[in-house]
Formats: C-alpha cells, sequence, structure tokens
C-alpha cells in the first residue's frame, strides 16, 4: 500500500510526501498521479522520508522522474542506493 499526500504551495511547487511502498499498482498510481502536475508546468518533489520499500519497478519510476527534473527528498540509504544501481547500468 502507498499513500499519497499532496501539498501545493502558491509558488507552483508541489511536494508528494509517500507512505509506505512504492511496489505493484502504486507504482502506476504514483505515475499518473505525477502526470498531471508536470504536465502543468509544476516543480515536483517527492519525499521518500516514509517509504519502506521500492520495487524494481518503482525505482526505474523514481529514476525517470529525476530525469524530468523532480527532486527525491529524504531518501533512505537503501533506495538511495537502489538509485545509484540503475544509474550504473544504464551508463
Amino acid at each position: 500500500m502507498l499513500r499519497i499526500v499532496l501539498d501545493e504551495l502558491p509558488d507552483r511547487r508541489v511536494t508528494l510526501h509517500l507512505e509506505g511502498q512504492v511496489l505493484g499498482p502504486w507504482v502506476e498510481e504514483l505515475s499518473r498521479t505525477c502526470a498531471p502536475i508536470l504536465a502543468g508546468g509544476a516543480e515536483l518533489s517527492l519525499d521518500l522520508s516514509s517509504v519502506s520499500f521500492v520495487s524494481r519497478e518503482g525505482v526505474e519510476l523514481l529514476w525517470n522522474l529525476r530525469d524530468r527534473r523532480v527532486s527525491l527528498l529524504r531518501c533512505s540509504r537503501f533506495v538511495a542506493e537502489q538509485l545509484r544501481a540503475l544509474e550504473g547500468r544504464e551508463a
């Protein structure tokens, strides 16, 4: 399960606070949540401090969002290492 809490500031900055696990159908749900925010030109950040697990598909989504200038905030060491490993594989 993944809980997504939207925090929208008046200066076109949006932070999504994620709680739980980014896996299975929640990967697509996160992607669907981010798409209109990015399409609207807002500056998007994801707060990952309460994420306990990210699947391979979830890591790929986060990596792709980072490429779209989405800030990944407060990643655990485990998630940060998963992102670094994917970056090394893609190089």
